[in-house]
């Protein structure tokens, strides 16, 4: 779950991470009070899951009230790379000697957090890593050992950070993974981390992504997320309790089991096919699962053609083929179906389907036989 800039900077100073004072504001009239509150100059910022907003006019600074609620009212309802602001961040301006980045991300491959360091700060961090790679350092922290004083000293040391906040960059850093672990993040990004002419480190922005598989441990975390920035389908199907992921294609693709799906995306993108979804059933999926998945996925308007992939073990085949049939009885699909059902009670289940004679419903024996064939009807 990604947060907003001011939502990850709240949940930063709950560890002691300084960050500029601020006020969150979803009207002109909100803003300009809490402009007037904060104090001029004043930093009018568009509240988005997305990096560039300054470049593209979401970020502005105000002198005065008239230029606070003239850059809110340009700000509210902007569109920013297709997500509309619908709340702006005020915070004081900051004065500015160095600008670092600073980030934690889980690596999956080395099964363990990557804590990033580099002096080229309010860049966007990939140009920098494919131009200057040697300009960022890097660390991978044993998640027994945890981070420590001597990793802090090393990472300034690489990244080249001046000498008299070695030791303020070191407590950042440690103070940030603390923040990453505590709060079961995936990533946690401060760019730009200043450096003040006092040589005091401030948080200046926030980029915080949370694990939603541990929200049930953080209740207080779990009530931060935009349900207006999520995807229609993806919403829907968490709120059926179904295993989804959108993608780009117009094939819809269901299957129980992670690994069967996944199967099923590649011999679909063998044949020719473009696979719009990916969507996991579940062992044991009863009919009212797979009603709702239909009713997922053709919730997707890109969807031409939809493939069953059931290899029953601990899911019966004819508790699928009673979902579909429930299914077209509500739904009344308008798009060919394909449905290759094998294992547990399988030819109870093509019986059934055989026998509510549904419109538009193919069925195929092997998987590559049911991906050749939904690639044929997509077109």
């Amino acid at each position: 779950m990604d947060l907003l800039e001011y939502q990850g900077k709240q949940l930063l100073a709950r560890h002691g991470i300084p960050v500029p004072r601020g006020k969150v504001a979803a009207t002109i009239d909100e803003a300009a009070a809490a402009a007037n509150e904060i104090g001029y100059a004043c930093a009018v910022k568009a509240q988005v899951q997305i990096g560039g907003r300054g470049k593209l006019g979401g970020i502005k600074i105000a002198g005065d009230e008239a230029q606070a609620r003239e850059h809110a009212g340009a700000i509210l309802g902007m569109d920013i790379r297709g997500l509309t602001v619908h709340e702006v961040w005020i915070e004081g301006a900051s004065e500015i000697a160095s600008e670092y980045y600073a980030s934690i991300v889980f690596d999956r491959s080395a099964k363990a957090a990557l804590v990033m360091l580099s002096t080229r700060g309010g860049m966007d961090i990939e140009q920098v890593a494919e131009e200057t790679p040697e300009a960022i350092a890097t660390l991978h922290v044993d998640p027994l050992l945890g981070f420590q004083p001597f990793h802090g000293r090393r990472l300034a040391y690489e990244a080249g950070v001046d000498a008299d906040v070695v030791r303020g960059v070191g407590a950042f850093l440690a103070a940030l993974y603390a923040t990453f672990v505590e709060e079961e993040a995936m990533l946690v990004e401060v760019n730009p981390l200043v450096v003040t002419p006092e040589r005091a480190l401030v948080a200046l922005d926030a980029k915080v992504t949370l694990d939603d598989n541990a929200l049930y441990r953080h209740p207080e975390n779990a009530e931060l997320r935009d349900l207006s920035a999520e995807d229609p389908q993806e919403r829907m199907a968490k709120e059926r309790h179904l295993t989804y992921v959108k993608l780009d294609g117009d094939i819809g693709i269901l299957g129980n089991g992670a690994g069967l799906v996944m199967s099923t995306l590649d011999v679909v993108a063998q044949h020719g096919g473009a696979p719009a979804n990916f969507l996991d059933a579940g062992g044991g999926a009863k009919a009212e699962a797979i009603t709702a998945a239909v009713e997922v996925i053709l919730s997707n308007p890109k969807v031409t053609a939809v493939l069953f992939n059931i290899f029953g073990g601990i899911t019966r085949c004819d508790e699928v083929a009673r979902g579909l049939i429930e299914a077209f009885e509500q739904i009344r699909p308008d798009v060919p179906f394909v449905v290759r059902l094998d294992g547990t009670n399988g030819s109870l289940g093509r019986e059934l389907l055989e026998a509510a004679k549904l419109p538009n419903v193919h069925g195929a024996s092997t998987m590559d036989e049911a991906a050749a064939l939904v690639v044929e009807l997509a077109k």
